[in-house]
């Protein structure tokens, strides 16, 4: 995310998200320090020509802003504030509760604002600049000069939480699998709560000098004969300080922001990525808690690598600013639309890799009464508490469904004439006889609390002595 102060010859302070570099862009001179020089005043051929180039430069840079931030990074940022908000109902679920998704939850919020923000600042403007449409003319020239000097801090505390959250939920994933038998204690809800508080508070506290970078000052103008009052947002004297300029917002952004988290996780996902690999080779030892850590790890994997891919070009720029002191301002309005795309795109990995998060959104948000179908309260895993398949081993499958009242019923799915012979508790079995007619065979209530399924029901499970004359298999309704 980039973070730039543009003094223009209007007086305008633009920002962008690269490392803030306080340049006054005096009248005459390019966006690109070095390449272009004003001719001389005699020179009259040469300043026509120099103006032309000029203006034809500048036409060139608006309507570059309007196609990528007015248009694309407005619709990204739309598509996205809707992912994060499906994203944000599906993980508060209760059967979703976990430390990590209550990381990615604070994740999806900080970019749901990192989102908002970016169309105030970046999203907006551009469409003004080449529609000069009258519906955006007072938002350009009293709101939005109003609103820089706090929204703007506001979105580089929403980056800084977006970057270490982004590092906590790597971290978790490796202890989980590089280390999982510390993960019990490390990885819980309560401290996965504190890590979010702690993040915010240092997040705000690091970009707190944010709010005294600019000012607002207001002038009056001419145009057609009449006065018009304009709000313009100038650097402040202490982001013109050369000291400021240096430490804080090159060195200390270059290492919080991006050297720190970045090695980071390049590191944690390397060992992550060794262990997957691993672990995919030895899949069938794998139980399935183990089978389900490796494939979160994976779709995490998946969200860090689009964190890099998506941030690495502000981070050029800001090596070209801190060091070359250049400034490519197509860069840097591509890097805006990346890191914009960073912050949407995490509702899509979770819906194409996570196979519990993609089941709830399709109960949710696509086939409700499909999946109302089956009954009964839902289970961790999207599954019922109360019904389950089972098979008696002569190859024909049963649903075991428990009413109320504890007592079981046995519905025959495939085959007519079945009948479960067992030690212990019998079952009312139902079924059509050779002349159509149903068969049921009530018996005394099982003295065992419950069956034993894949996800058992309240309660404990039945000892393995009571079915030990009895071959069965158990599988979840999504294997079906």
């Amino acid at each position: 995310m980039e973070d730039f102060y543009n003094l223009t010859s209007d007086g305008d302070l633009f920002t962008n998200y690269s490392t803030p570099y306080y340049q006054p862009d005096v009248a005459g001179t390019s966006s690109y320090p070095g390449i272009y020089q004003e001719p001389e005043p005699g020179d009259q051929d040469l300043v026509e020509v120099w103006s032309e180039e000029l203006q034809r430069q500048q036409e060139q840079s608006i309507y570059f802003a309007f196609i990528t931030n007015g248009v694309m990074l407005n619709v990204v940022a739309i598509l996205g504030i809707i992912g994060n908000i499906i994203s944000m109902i599906i993980l508060s679920r209760p059967q979703m509760k976990s430390s990590i998704n209550y990381l990615l939850i604070g994740l999806a919020r900080c970019d749901t604002v990192l989102i908002l923000t970016s169309i105030f600042l970046f999203g907006l403007p551009p469409i003004y600049d080449y529609t000069h449409t009258e519906l955006l003319r007072t938002y350009n020239a009293k709101i939005y000069p109003c609103l820089t000097p706090y929204i703007f801090p506001l979105a580089l505390t929403a980056q800084t939480v977006s970057v270490y959250l982004t590092l906590t939920v790597t971290l978790e994933r490796f202890v989980a699998v590089c280390h999982p038998l510390r993960a019990r204690s490390l990885c819980t809800y309560g401290r996965a709560r504190l890590y979010v508080t702690l993040i915010i508070v240092f997040s705000f506290l690091y970009n707190l000098v944010r709010f005294w970078e600019a000012n607002v000052v207001e002038e009056t103008i001419m145009e057609r004969g009449v006065n018009h009052t304009v709000y313009l947002v100038v650097a402040s004297p202490l982001r013109s300080n050369p000291l400021y300029i240096s430490f804080y917002i090159h060195w200390l952004y270059l290492i919080f922001i991006y050297f720190l988290p970045f090695s980071s996780l390049a590191v944690l996902n390397a060992a992550i990525y060794q262990q997957v690999r691993r672990a995919n080779r030895e899949r069938q030892r794998l139980s399935r808690l183990q089978r389900k850590e490796i494939g979160l790890a994976t779709m995490l994997l998946c969200v860090v690598v689009v964190f890099f891919l998506c941030n690495i070009l502000a981070l050029v720029n800001n090596l070209l600013e801190s060091f070359y002191e250049i400034l490519i301002d197509e860069l840097i309005k591509l890097s805006n639309l990346l890191v914009t795309i960073n912050s949407s795109v995490n509702f899509v990995i979770y819906v194409i890799f996570g196979e519990k998060f993609k089941r709830l959104f399709l109960k949710i948000f696509c086939s409700h009464s499909i999946w109302t179908t089956f009954g009964g309260r839902e289970s961790p895993d999207l599954m019922t508490h109360d019904d389950s398949l089972v098979s008696n081993g002569d190859g024909r499958s049963f649903s075991v469904r428990g009413n109320a009242n504890n007592s079981l019923h046995l519905c025959r799915l495939h085959r007519s004439g079945t009948s479960v012979i067992r030690n212990g508790p019998s079952f009312k079995t139902s079924g059509f006889n050779k002349s159509g007619g149903a068969n049921s065979i009530r018996v005394p209530r099982a003295l065992s609390p419950g069956p034993c399924v894949y996800y058992p029901a309240k309660g404990s499970a039945l000892k393995s002595s009571d079915w030990e004359n009895e071959i069965t298999t158990s599988t979840s309704l999504s294997q079906l």
